[in-house]
């Protein structure tokens, strides 16, 4: 069947069968490996893109079932000078990418998340920490990480620059 999505921006017309998952699209036809494949069962996150602005797990997705959809991986977060978005940059100063497997998931995952909630209150720890859910790190935990999305609630609303050394969120040790 021929199907038609737009991603990171750009249109992309192919032919795909019933079964193809939405990861091996942009995974094997498309090229866009940053979208890892964990458990390709839904439970570790790491295949996590936007589609349509919501982040979905794309190894359930069907490719078919997403036609006319838009779809954002990890490429398409980063400008296209290689600068890290709000959030990324807000990981990296919280070292809360760790070894970065899970890392691409969770930037797709929590970016929604900043992005809900840029014009109500900042989500709180134990929100963030739900949000985490349906994403695994097998490294070591996710305090850094919760530390990252808070700095980057914060930039998001200019209360911290993204890229500042000094954090003024800070997550209890788990």
């Amino acid at each position: 069947m021929d199907i038609t999505l737009n991603v990171n921006g750009r249109p992309e017309q192919f032919s795909a069968q019933p079964n193809e998952l939405l990861v091996e699209r942009l995974r094997d036809g498309l090229g866009l490996t940053g979208t890892k494949v964990g458990c390709d069962t839904g439970q570790c996150g790491s295949c996590v893109v936007r589609l349509d602005g919501r982040s979905v797990k794309s190894c359930l997705v069907l490719t078919a079932s997403a036609a006319g959809g838009e779809i954002a991986t990890i490429e398409g977060v980063t400008t296209r000078g290689g600068e890290l978005s709000g959030l990324q940059e807000a990981l990296r100063q919280e070292h809360g990418t760790q070894c970065g497997f899970c890392t691409p998931g969770m930037v797709m995952a929590l970016g929604e998340l900043v992005d809900a909630t840029a014009d109500g209150p900042a989500p709180t720890e134990p929100e963030i920490r739900e949000w985490l859910t349906g994403n695994l790190c097998r490294c070591t935990g996710y305090h850094s990480v919760v530390r990252g999305v808070q700095r980057a609630c914060a930039a998001h609303r200019d209360e911290v620059p993204a890229g500042s050394a000094a954090s003024t969120a800070a997550a209890p040790e788990v």
